[in-house]
């Protein structure tokens, strides 16, 4: 299996690892094809997602997916950040392995954590 240099370095060096204890939203999302997790927690101010973290429990394509998905949303609004799909992330990594595709459904975790928002702002 072979994974682009761009994979490697984020799998290598991850982006926004961590947890925001203060978090406006979080979103977990698990994988049922390999029991890989991620968690995104974001922060957001004026609409906009100021910060970002997230927490990956998987294998290496895992890993830079969670890595690369926050950086894509970082400074993003919500509604663009929602926009980001599965595939946008696979195609800024320069690909994944065929038997790890599956692995960039974790980018749904950033969408979990803005309905996780949306969910928490209309309850105040």
């Amino acid at each position: 299996m072979e994974y682009s240099e761009k994979v490697l370095e984020h799998f290598m060096n991850p982006r926004n690892v961590g947890v925001l204890d203060d978090a406006d939203g979080v979103g977990r999302v698990g994988n049922p094809v390999c029991s890989d997790v991620t968690e995104i927690y974001i922060k957001v101010e004026d609409g906009r997602i100021s910060d970002v973290k997230f927490r990956t429990f998987g294998c290496a394509a895992a890993i830079a997916v969670g890595s690369m998905v926050t950086e894509l949303a970082k400074g993003k609004s919500l509604e663009e950040a929602l926009k980001i799909t599965k595939d946008d992330v696979v195609k800024e990594l320069g690909g994944l392995p065929p038997e790890k595709l599956h692995c960039s459904a974790l980018a749904e975790a950033l969408h979990a954590a803005i309905h996780d928002y949306y969910r928490r702002e209309k309850s105040r």
